[in-house]
Parts: C-alpha cells; sequence; structure tokens
C-alpha cells in the first residue's frame, strides 16, 4: 500500500451554522500581504495540486486567531510571481481593506472536486483520527502532522504521552475515514517505546 499526505491543512474556526462547517473547508493558501493600489495581495501556496488558485471563484478567508465565520468572497484575478501568487478578490478594492487580511487563510469547500490517487490522504482527514495498535488498542488522537523530507510524521496524543509515527507503508496498515480510524501496523515497526 501506497500511504502519502497532501498538504492541505488548517480548518476554518466555523461558529455560525448558517456558514459551511469546520469540516467543510480546507486551507489552499495564506495571505502575506497587500500589494499595489486596488487591493491585490500576495498570496503563499499551502496546495501541491498543479493550477489550484488559477481555476479559483469562490473562495473564504478566515482570520486566525479570531472568532467568526469565514468570509465568503469571489476570485477577480490570480497572477503567478515568484513564490506565490498576487490575487484580488471582490471582498476589498484597497490596501487598507487588504491589510485587515494580512495571515488569513484562502479556503475552498472540501466538495469543490479534490483530487485523490489511491491511498492518498488530505492533512485534514486525519487530524482528529483515533489511532489503533495491530492489537486493537486505543494509542491515542492523531492533533498534528509534522512534514519532514523523507515523509510526513503524525503525531499522535492520549492523556500519559506524545507519540511521533511516520506516515509510512511500514507503519501505517489501514486508514479508515468512514469509522474515523488509523490502524499501525505490526509493533515489529512501531512499539510505545517511541513515545516523548
Amino acid at each position: 500500500m501506497i500511504f502519502s499526505v497532501k498538504f492541505f491543512t488548517m480548518l476554518a474556526q466555523v461558529l455560525n451554522p448558517m456558514h459551511p462547517q469546520t469540516d467543510s473547508l480546507v486551507t489552499i493558501g495564506q495571505i502575506l500581504k497587500p500589494f499595489g493600489i486596488r487591493g491585490d495581495v500576495k498570496v503563499e501556496s499551502m496546495s501541491d495540486v498543479p493550477g489550484r488558485f488559477e481555476g479559483l471563484q469562490t473562495v473564504y478567508l478566515t482570520r486566525p486567531h479570531e472568532a467568526g465565520t469565514p468570509m465568503e468572497t469571489t476570485v477577480t484575478q490570480v497572477r503567478a510571481v515568484n513564490a506565490g501568487y498576487l490575487v484580488r478578490f471582490s471582498a476589498f478594492s484597497t490596501p487598507e481593506e487588504a491589510a485587515h487580511f494580512r495571515g488569513a487563510w484562502i479556503q475552498i469547500r472540501t466538495s469543490a472536486d479534490l483530487p485523490r490517487d489511491p491511498d492518498t490522504f488530505y492533512q485534514f482527514e486525519l487530524i482528529g483520527l483515533r489511532v489503533k495498535d495491530s492489537d486493537g488498542q486505543h494509542m491515542g488522537i492523531v492533533e498534528e502532522i509534522l512534514e519532514y523530507p523523507q515523509h510526513h510524521v503524525l503525531v499522535v496524543r492520549n492523556k500519559e504521552a506524545e507519540m511521533l509515527i511516520p506516515a509510512s507503508r511500514r507503519t501505517i496498515e489501514r486508514v479508515d475515514l468512514d469509522n474515523r480510524c488509523l490502524h499501525i501496523a505490526s509493533k515489529k515497526w512501531w512499539d510505545l517505546t517511541h513515545a516523548l
């Protein structure tokens, strides 16, 4: 089984039921700073999907560390630049308005036809999964995913310990998204001595 993790990370904090639910949004980028006099913004991509920004229409902007609902807006222009994009949104048209969204997450609905290869999972799908060992014993919850050059590492926590589990074919037996559970392979490849 090939196991890989896509780079879609942070989820929105959604408090108003009239807006998309937390698990229906996925972050694809972050606004870095205003650019120019028309309210354009410099954006860092957090997506590994080629052409992700060029085809955008409706997105949600969420300001980190602020309670509230994401703001729905339309993308009116996208230009690729050096290590990111210049994006114009219908929500603001001056640099002063754009400055209020410095650091905001750019999110789309998960139903927006996310591409998927076999045995590939998005980070937002793995966060919050229960983790069980090969004997069916509960090990903890996936709370974070660290990115390293060779592979991703799942941070699994329970009340007593934090475990770092490599996201690889050897350590992960199967991912059951329907039952929100990740099954760890044989203790030959993993045991609690890896706990921190």
